[in-house]
């Protein structure tokens, strides 16, 4: 075995040792100058052209240090076929490990094609990440949050992770406002109430159901109004008018609001979000 790989290494004299040092330097100072210089050009641009030269960046820092291990390898190994086959059986064996879950992802990206958990369009939730899908890829799938924020989540959370999918192709999404009360007041009329909010709300899908929930609790009245926007990418302005509205209307019937009690867990699809409950 020892033999087998002082065959594939060459020994190394000086002039070997001083030809690596520049190979090495050289590359050293071609990554510093590409990282000074390229940002430094980009701040000259603006727009479009600022982003391109600021993505060059680490393909570039890439290429160099590709182009410096090709220039290396010949020096420290001996160049024949039985070599070669011998480092590229390791390299693609390092590889295989490093890549295992890329290659999950793509497995995964051929599953969700025939599956279809979301697609583009959808609202989806992928470990706390909300958001629209605006790319379904080989490797990964791309969320815009509300937040306007470009989030990619690779296939492979498939695996192990639930994916909430709010309208799953339709354009019907359900939003939900929630509400809590003091006790001392009229429900039939708070209830009433709300749905008239939901009804007169210019983001309103009419055709679509209309639900008030009522659910009384130790420590109040909670109402949760259950409504479908016209698009979905209304869902928040849509459940942004219904708190709003909704707020007044309850305190014009005298339904004082109450903040429920830390210890109390709220339940989830009465916050006011714009999600499928």
């Amino acid at each position: 075995m020892e033999s087998a790989v002082s065959h594939l290494f060459q020994t190394l004299d000086a002039a070997a040792l001083i030809e690596l040092a520049l190979i090495v330097v050289g590359a050293l100072v071609l990554i510093t100058l590409e990282q000074r210089v390229l940002p430094w050009a980009a701040d000259k641009l603006h727009g479009h052209y600022r982003h391109m030269v600021l993505a060059t960046v680490p393909l570039l820092r890439l290429v160099i240090i590709g182009i410096a291990l090709l220039l290396a390898l010949p020096i420290v190994i001996e160049p024949s076929w039985q070599n070669m086959a011998a480092l590229l059986g390791t390299a693609g064996l390092a590889l295989g490990f490093a890549l295992k879950d890329y290659v999950s992802s793509l497995i995964a990206g051929v599953v969700s094609a025939f599956e279809r958990p979301y697609r583009p369009g959808d609202w989806i939730e992928i470990d706390g990440i909300y958001g629209e899908v605006v790319h379904v890829g080989m490797r990964s799938v791309a969320l815009v949050t509300p937040d306007d924020d470009y989030v990619t989540i690779p296939h492979l959370k498939l695996w192990n992770t639930a994916v909430k999918n709010a309208n799953n192709g339709s354009p019907r999404l359900q939003c939900s406002a929630g509400f809590h009360v003091h006790p001392n007041h009229d429900a039939r009329q708070a209830q009433t109430a709300l749905e008239n909010v939901a009804l007169t709300s210019a983001y309103l899908q009419i055709l679509a159901p209309v639900v008030v929930l009522v659910r009384e609790l130790e420590w109040g009245t909670q109402y949760r109004i259950r409504a479908y926007p016209v698009d979905p990418r209304q869902q928040f302005r849509f459940t942004s008018d219904l708190t709003v509205r909704g707020r007044d209307a309850l305190r014009q019937i005298g339904a004082q609001p109450l903040l429920p009690p830390a210890e109390v867990p709220v339940v989830r699809g009465a916050s006011a979000t714009g999600r499928r409950a």
